[in-house]
């Protein structure tokens, strides 16, 4: 159910702010963290942030290939959104959280990533390179190239939530707890 978004309306994706699963690969391996601070930044070109930490192995792997998924999950995934949140690739014995944590991927059309299989929404992003917000802050941009939505939930620019509380965005708080979005309602000028 996979539908292409208008890069232009990519941010529209991350605006309401939901927790996302960074995708990262370089060098013959992959990884996945969960990053609760992220947003949309620009639509012409589509731009996004995120902070990455630079304890993180997701770090150096995005900073080996320039390359980056936002990978938007659905209330379904908040146990592996937290699983893969709270440990690091790098003590993994067998180095790949995707297959601990049973999550499925499909390859990005844009990059050299994979992608979260049952997640709502996906972004495949280059580093827009900002060497000082990097180091000082952590935060990463990155150009939209390719960006998806699950039409279910999101066509023609918009989130239009259902009753399937499954397919809901989260938002990570703290301590393992998450809110997931909520009902949409609209006001009119």
């Amino acid at each position: 159910m996979r539908a292409p978004v208008e890069l232009a309306k990519a941010y529209r994706l991350l605006n309401h702010g939901p927790t996302v699963l960074v995708t990262s690969a370089h060098a013959g391996h992959r990884n996945v963290m969960a990053a609760a601070w992220n947003s949309g930044l620009d639509f012409s070109p589509a731009k996004v942030l995120v902070v990455i930490d630079k304890n993180t192995w997701t770090r150096e792997l995005v900073e080996g290939s320039g390359v980056f998924g936002l990978n938007v999950p659905s209330r379904a995934l908040a146990q592996a959104t937290l699983s893969v949140g709270s440990i690091s690739g790098r003590a993994m014995p067998e180095g790949d959280k995707f297959s601990r944590f049973g999550l499925e991927t499909f390859p990005a059309t844009a990059i050299d990533v994979p992608l979260v299989e049952g997640c709502v929404a996906w972004l495949e992003c280059r580093v827009i390179d900002e060497p000082h917000n990097q180091q000082a802050y952590d935060l990463f941009i990155g150009e939209v190239v390719a960006a998806w939505a699950d039409s279910r939930v999101f066509s023609n620019g918009h989130w239009h939530f259902t009753d399937d509380d499954s397919l809901r965005t989260i938002h990570y708080v703290a301590g393992g707890n998450f809110l997931s979005i909520g009902e949409s309602f609209d006001v009119k000028k």
